[in-house]
């Protein structure tokens, strides 16, 4: 019975290390930095060590065994650096599977470096260091570099008088500052690992609650809408029903008011629609520019900084069109897009090379469609042919004040949504 509630608290640990790692992966370079810090340190103590036994005079064999158990040292500290990567809060102090060893290799590698150079420091740096890559809370882990750090002070000192001779050597000197100096380095190292995965999930956490925000602002929209909508024609429905044996004209009245309550509500939810598909028009422009270069299209754009207050209902399609246009028709080797703010309206316009054999039905219905969206913002199209140059260019008035303002908030959540 007892196995069911460990395996559940298995899976628990294993779905949320995958989770913490899917996290990190943005930050993946920083993580490489900050192992790499430690490894490049350890590695440092590593030499110095082997330094000074050569400085010492020892013989081959010796040198060997040290090199070789320093090495295997350097290799097993790996393993709790990446297991640390993958750390989740409720991680328990120590994962045999992954300390075991480097305990181990750091036991062995400081009896041998702690007998063969006869100091302290040598001989206790490595245990020191596999107790620090434990999975210690953050408050512990400092409490604990200090001690740490105080130790190796101490030994430090006891070293230098018991061995004044041998310790003073340039190998034994820096072999000893490096090991001081480990363990705040490798805390350190961790304690910004930390930081940037603790950042790393609040963006997260954020972009989910814009999208919880945004949805549920879709949700209160949508209920308002139709539950307004569907209570009117409930009503009209019920009127029809009782005017219909009495007064067959009042009857049919109602049903057609009924009817139009439908068209009303629909055209209303095609409109919501609408409004939360629409991208800002700089990301339209943006995503025009990059369609345009991955065909091989020379271009240069050129948007007002307000671009966000300009009816993006109106000219989104409008620039989507466009670009399929030069895509199809043009002659692919430079076009230029602009929107600009001229007399309180916007104005749209893209000029491109014309194709050496254009096709025959090079306007094809674009230009009718841009045309009639262009009519329905209350705005206009202009088409000019230059040559080998073609332009079309869609002037829109402002959207009025109030539909800009019930735009905005979408508009600035889809804009986060981009950048983030």
């Amino acid at each position: 019975m007892s196995s069911q509630p460990e395996s559940a608290a298995a899976v628990s640990a294993a779905v949320e290390a995958r989770s913490a790692l899917r996290l990190t992966r943005s930050i993946s370079v920083t993580w490489w930095y900050v192992s790499s810090s430690v490894v490049f340190f350890e590695l440092a103590i590593v030499v110095f060590a082997v330094a000074t036994v050569v400085e010492a005079g020892f013989g081959g064999a010796v040198i060997a065994l040290v090199c070789v158990s320093a090495l295997l040292w350097w290799l097993a500290t790996l393993l709790p650096l990446l297991e640390y990567r993958r750390r989740t809060a409720d991680a328990p102090l120590v994962i045999w599977r992954h300390h075991l060893v480097p305990f181990l290799t750091a036991a062995v590698f400081g009896l041998v470096a702690g007998l063969v150079t006869g100091q302290w420091v040598a001989g206790v740096l490595p245990l020191i260091q596999a107790l620090i890559l434990l999975n210690w809370p953050p408050g512990v882990r400092l409490r604990m570099v200090l001690a740490a750090t105080a130790l190796l002070v101490a030994l430090a000192v006891i070293d230098f008088r018991l061995l004044p001779g041998e310790s003073n050597s340039a190998s034994g000197l820096q072999l000893v500052v490096f090991a001081i100096l480990l363990p705040a380095v490798t805390v350190s190292s961790l304690w910004w690992w930390d930081v940037l995965v603790a950042l790393d999930r609040a963006r997260a956490s954020e972009a989910k609650l814009a999208a919880t925000q945004e949805r549920l602002r879709l949700a209160t929209d949508v209920h308002d809408l139709q539950g307004h909508h569907l209570q009117v024609i409930a009503l009209q429905l019920e009127l029809a029903e009782r005017l219909m044996p009495r007064d067959p004209d009042a009857g049919m009245e109602q049903l057609r008011a009924a009817r139009a309550s439908v068209d009303d509500a629909r055209q209303g939810t095609r409109d919501l629609a609408t409004r939360f598909r629409s991208v800002p028009l700089s990301d339209e422009l943006a995503n025009a520019v990059d369609l345009l270069r991955a065909a091989g299209t020379k271009v240069e754009a050129a948007v007002a900084p307000d671009a966000s207050l300009a009816p993006a209902s109106a000219l989104g399609p409008v620039i989507r069109e466009t670009t399929t246009n030069v895509l199809r028709h043009g002659g692919g080797k430079w076009a230029r897009l602009s929107l600009t703010r001229i007399d309180g309206s916007w104005r749209y316009e893209i000029s491109n090379d014309v194709a050496i054999n254009p096709p025959e039905n090079a306007d094809g219905a674009g230009l009718d469609g841009i045309a009639r969206r262009a009519a329905e913002a209350d705005g206009n199209l202009e088409v000019h042919r230059e040559d080998r140059t073609f332009t079309v260019v869609v002037t829109v008035p402002d959207e009025a004040p109030t539909e800009a303002l019930a735009d905005a908030p979408a508009q600035d959540i889809a804009e986060r949504k981009v950048a983030g």
